[in-house]
């Protein structure tokens, strides 16, 4: 089950947001792009992962990453972007990445697991179809 194919199912009664908040491995960070990592990183999330940026420094650099990121991982949903001061990152404990399903009430219904490890769209799936039921 992947992001995209929640996004086609639910897209009509849910709204998907994306908010790309910081650089995951920049290269002037943690990054993990010596010979094994990069390779094995690349077996497991394909050309997805972004190895070869900087931490962006303004919010104008930033912007590029997170529509280069957009296109790379081609999940269909608008990415937005986190101001510099990590305002989203920060409320949502969100990096590397997340997933997280808020109510309609504002209240968080679902707060997925930090990836790569554990974003598992499936559950998020799942959190999505027992809040749906509640609705109704």
């Amino acid at each position: 089950m992947s992001i995209q194919q929640i996004y086609e199912q639910y897209h009509q009664v849910v709204q998907f947001l994306s908010i790309y908040i910081r650089e995951a491995h920049p290269k002037d960070g943690w990054w993990l792009g010596n010979r094994f990592t990069k390779k094995l990183i690349k077996t497991i999330f394909g050309n997805r992962a972004s190895m070869e940026h900087n931490d962006p420094i303004n919010i104008e650099e930033r912007r590029v990453v997170a529509g280069e990121c957009e296109t790379a991982l081609q999940y269909g949903v608008r990415t937005y972007v986190d101001e510099m001061d990590d305002v989203v990152n920060k409320a949502f404990a969100a990096w590397p990445t997340r997933l997280y399903l808020i109510g309609l009430d504002g209240r968080v219904v679902y707060a997925g697991g930090l990836g790569p490890y554990d974003f598992k769209p499936k559950k998020l799936k799942s959190a999505i179809d027992a809040y749906l039921r509640e609705l109704t």
